[in-house]
């Protein structure tokens, strides 16, 4: 009777072994496998860093947050200090309103920044600093304003200290925006945070 039930107790051990996972009804669809790393570069671009110019990063977008990478502006020797932030600064939108290279779209690199945006000095009882662009910040997405001012807050076309003065061609005064570690990672939810600022 011993050796009868031996082929049942094997049978029986082969329909546990099988109940490890139970089943759930709880959705787990977490789309397919990634192919390849996103937001990552195989290797750099060399035509940025062979192009005559200074040396600069501006933020694209990648998923869902802000990435930096290398590009490169061209500024007129001589220029004076105000002039050159100017220069810079639109050097930089225009740099950021390029269209990805090949290598940028393989990786998954977009940019919300528009064609012809273009960027002035200060008016007349605006801080010396401030820089007015051609199009109003408030009528830009949440995207391409977390673009320009990381960009700006980065480069010399600012003081340096993680924010950019920014006004519109309007009359209304323009307002310190902020490039802050929440607009990096995630600027469609995001905006730059903003206060007002008066002449200096």
């Amino acid at each position: 009777m011993t050796v009868r039930r031996l082929p049942a107790l094997g049978v029986l051990a082969v329909l546990l072994a099988g109940c490890g996972i139970r089943a759930t009804e709880v959705p787990t669809d977490f789309g397919p496998a990634p192919s390849r790393v996103r937001c990552s570069l195989a290797e750099p671009d060399t035509t940025t860093r062979t192009a005559p110019g200074i040396a600069v990063r501006v933020f694209l977008l990648c998923g869902s947050s802000l990435v930096a990478v290398d590009r490169t502006v061209r500024v007129p020797d001589g220029a004076a200090d105000s002039q050159r932030r100017v220069l810079v600064a639109q050097g930089l939108l225009d740099e950021l309103a390029e269209p990805p290279s090949a290598a940028e779209k393989e990786a998954g690199y977009t940019t919300d920044v528009r064609g012809g945006t273009a960027v002035k000095g200060p008016r007349p009882g605006d801080p010396e600093d401030a820089l007015r662009l051609g199009t109003a910040p408030d009528d830009l997405t949440s995207y391409a304003l977390a673009q320009i001012v990381c960009t700006f807050a980065d480069s010399a076309a600012a003081e340096g200290d993680g924010s950019v003065i920014l006004g519109g061609p309007g009359d209304g005064p323009p307002r310190r925006y902020s490039c802050t570690d929440e607009v990096r990672a995630r600027p469609g939810s995001n905006e730059p945070p903003s206060t007002e600022v008066t002449a200096g």
